[in-house]
């Protein structure tokens, strides 16, 4: 059967962020199961999820509560449109994210991915101007090596080239600011000079652009897809009162490293940040069904509560999905339950550790953490950094050599991703951090 899959897979499907001809040159590895932190193939091996499957299962692979609550959601209806009618997961969430969200955010607006999340955001944030008579306002300030997503207007507000140069000619222009950290500037690691330099020059953009800027937009504490960029301390707290100075929204993308990856229940929370839009996904439903929310503060809401001119014209077919719904208020009672932040925390605390034994080794540039995520950077020359070229493609030859291990991992370029769910034991962290460094000497060294 698993070679039955096989074949399928490489007849019909074309996977994302994956460049066909290497992929289909290899034996796919087809998955069938999972259970707490492992995933299981066709051939019943199994494998540590060491990406949570791509960032998503926080608590682990067929976790009995929330199975249960999307069958129990199940007996009652799988869907209904949220378009002049409400249901009840979706309400009972809504309250749940408000209770526990930073700030004044007050009203949730559902939709099914991180990308759409910003997308709603986006556009949220141009009409808030636009009822309120302001049309002169048609640019973002965001970061260079930003990420929020791959439909049109979460592209126009990235940053990184390899992802987004291709479609510049159907982008909108914004604004970038330099991203406030380089592990090569000569200041060092997460200077706060560096941050404060970065800073400026975001002032100098609003100062100059202050009457056509709609919002400042920022991913919270990491730039994931970038390298796993960690923002320097007191960074993120210096745009929002960069925002707060000049009289626009701030929106914080907390799709990466909201629901609880950093240690904290949202990333902005440790710098006491609150945002006016934030962004939520991948971890809300515990990895099971597609899920986002896009949480605003009352002021921005009422700027559409009026008229029909001021309707915001915009859903999904699966808006507030029942099942989902459902699954996202189980994956937070389990965060209540099992006081999941204080493991985070813990498991955090060994990551360290164990990442200072990939800070010695030969080829690895950089280490790069932020609560229960981290990147590791692999290069070339470890004294001028100079980094491995492209075609080499050492990430993805690490990550194929930790798979014969029974580990999966995903790199960025050169960079080794490090995310594991929550379910994560002492023991299974240590067992893959014990195969990211025997991967990554056997690679390079």
């Amino acid at each position: 059967m698993g070679n039955y899959l096989a074949e399928l897979d490489k007849k019909y499907i074309w996977h994302p962020f994956t460049q066909m001809s290497d992929y289909l040159n290899r034996e796919p590895l087809v998955i069938v199961g999972g259970e707490g932190s492992y995933l299981i193939d066709s051939d019943g091996n199994r494998y540590l999820d060491g990406v949570s499957s791509l960032w998503v299962n926080v608590h682990g692979h067929k976790r009995p509560e929330i199975d249960q609550a999307i069958r129990a959601q199940l007996d009652k209806i799988a869907h209904t449109t949220m378009l002049g009618l409400a249901n009840e997961p979706a309400s009972l969430l809504a309250e749940r994210l408000v209770k526990i969200a930073p700030g004044n955010l007050s009203k949730v607006f559902y939709s099914d991915n991180g990308s759409t999340a910003m997308e709603v955001a986006i556009k949220i944030a141009y009409q808030y101007w636009v009822n309120r008579g302001d049309t002169k306002r048609t640019r973002f300030l965001s970061l260079e090596n930003a990420y929020h997503g791959d439909t049109i207007g979460a592209v126009s507000i990235g940053g990184i080239d390899l992802f987004h140069a291709c479609y510049r000619p159907l982008l909108f222009p914004a604004y970038h600011a330099p991203s406030p950290y380089c592990y090569r500037c000569p200041l060092g690691k997460s200077h706060p000079s560096c941050g404060l330099e970065c800073l400026n020059k975001a002032e100098e953009i609003l100062s100059a652009h202050s009457s056509e800027i709609i919002a400042v937009v920022a991913e919270s504490a990491v730039q994931g897809a970038a390298g796993m960029i960690v923002m320097p301390p007191g960074y993120l707290k210096g745009l929002e009162e960069l925002a707060r100075k000049y009289g626009v929204p701030l929106i914080l993308d907390e799709v990466a490293m909201g629901v609880g990856r950093t240690g904290t229940m949202f990333a902005c929370e440790h710098e006491g940040v609150k945002p006016d839009i934030m962004a939520l996904a991948k971890g809300i439903t515990g990895g099971y069904l597609p899920l986002a929310a896009t949480l605003v503060t009352r002021e921005i809401f009422d700027a559409f509560v009026g008229d029909m001119g001021k309707t915001f014209y915009h859903g999904h077919s699966y808006t507030g999905n029942p099942l989902a719904c459902a699954a996202a208020l189980a994956t937070l009672n389990i965060f209540e339950k099992e006081n999941t932040l204080e493991k985070v925390n813990r498991l955090s605390n060994l990551l360290t550790e164990r990442l200072e034994e990939c800070k010695r080794l030969e080829h690895v540039g950089d280490v790069r953490q932020k609560g229960f995520v981290a990147g590791i950077e692999l290069v070339k020359d470890k004294e001028t950094k100079e980094p491995y070229p492209p075609e080499l493609t050492m990430g993805y030859q690490v990550i194929y050599r930790a798979r014969r291990e029974g580990v999966i991992i995903r790199p960025l370029g050169n960079v080794i991703v490090v995310i594991p769910p929550f379910s994560f034991t002492e023991e299974e962290l240590n067992r893959l951090m014990d195969v990211i460094i025997l991967s990554i000497r056997d690679v390079t060294e």
